[in-house]
């Protein structure tokens, strides 16, 4: 049986990981099989630059702080090697940064996750990866209305020559 000092650092560590789950926008589980040392250092850090953090952690511990925060929608999720990424802030980012990765390696998969407190299908998070950025969004608006006002301009012109030539 395990010392009461170890099951005491087990209980913190629980809690403490209930708590930054509770507070955070994205919780993803992965299977990490078949990656690299290298591939997993490459990915920690694409997952650090979207401010998420990417962390190996036992299955049990993850079950017992998501069950402390009464989630148990992932618990059949926690079977085999898991890595947890985490955010407290933008959830499609570190969601890109991993479906991105996990598109050129076959043995990296999405388990599932939560957002936002919504417990997602690995299915339904890659179909959130493969929208467009905000940013993205913002230049194709950009874009949709300046050319809508280049016409605009383009045609008053017209009528303005139009007139132009029929008062000379």
């Amino acid at each position: 049986m395990a010392s009461e000092k170890v099951l005491k650092q087990k209980e913190e560590l629980v809690n403490n990981l209930a708590t930054e789950l509770k507070d955070a926008t994205l919780v993803l589980l992965v299977d990490y099989r078949g990656i690299t040392v290298d591939d997993v250092t490459k990915l920690r850090t694409a997952v650090r630059e979207t401010n998420g953090e990417y962390r190996v952690i036992k299955n049990n511990i993850i079950k017992r702080a998501l069950n402390a925060n009464g989630e148990s929608g992932l618990d059949n999720l926690l079977e085999g090697p898991t890595a947890l990424i985490t955010s407290k802030e933008d959830y499609l980012s570190p969601t890109k940064a991993i479906y991105n990765f996990a598109k050129n390696n076959d043995f990296y998969k999405i388990k599932g996750g939560i957002i936002e407190g919504k417990v997602m299908t690995a299915e339904e998070i890659i179909t959130l990866a493969k929208l467009p950025s905000r940013q993205e969004l913002l230049a194709k608006l950009a874009g949709a209305l300046l050319g809508n006002i280049t016409k605009l301009a383009a045609t008053l012109d017209a009528v303005r020559v139009k007139r132009e030539s029929e008062n000379a």
